[in-house]
């Protein structure tokens, strides 16, 4: 869990890849939903912004896997927005969206399996053949019918 105002200055995302606090910036709003005079008066929302493409935390191909991994929260300027409301308290939601930063980049730069090539089986071609010489059948009484049948 990444401890933000405190003894560390970084969120670590996995080894070898941190985020220094200074490339995110926070912005406050009130937040929505239940909690009388506290939702209507303090600004506890948070919307933590990561610039991916700006940041020198990433090499070029760890921003290119976050790129498509997170192509849908990332803005046209290149920046990555994650929110959240959850607590009451502004210090618990900048903690929840620092985490939420976090678990976002680790599940993009998890290495990925490449595929193997497989051959298909015998089984699966002779059943493929079976299923197109019915269909050939199907087709060749499709014609016009003589007199003679």
């Amino acid at each position: 869990m990444p401890y933000i105002w405190g003894m560390s200055a970084h969120i670590e995302v996995m080894p070898g890849v941190r985020i220094p606090l200074t490339e995110l910036s926070f912005m406050f709003t009130r937040s929505g939903g239940p909690g009388g005079q506290n939702v209507n008066k303090v600004a506890t929302r948070v919307e933590l912004l990561f610039d991916v493409e700006a940041s020198p935390s990433l090499d070029d191909r760890q921003k290119a896997a976050v790129r498509s991994a997170l192509r849908a929260r990332i803005g046209s300027d290149g920046v990555l927005r994650v929110q959240a409301q959850d607590s009451r308290s502004q210090w618990q939601n900048r903690q929840r969206a620092a985490e939420r930063l976090a678990a976002l980049l680790r599940v993009a730069l998890r290495p990925r399996k490449k595929r193997v090539a497989s051959r298909p089986t015998s089984g699966s071609r002779e059943e493929r053949f079976r299923t197109k010489k019915k269909k050939g059948a199907i087709k060749r009484f499709r014609g016009r019918v003589s007199p003679d049948d």
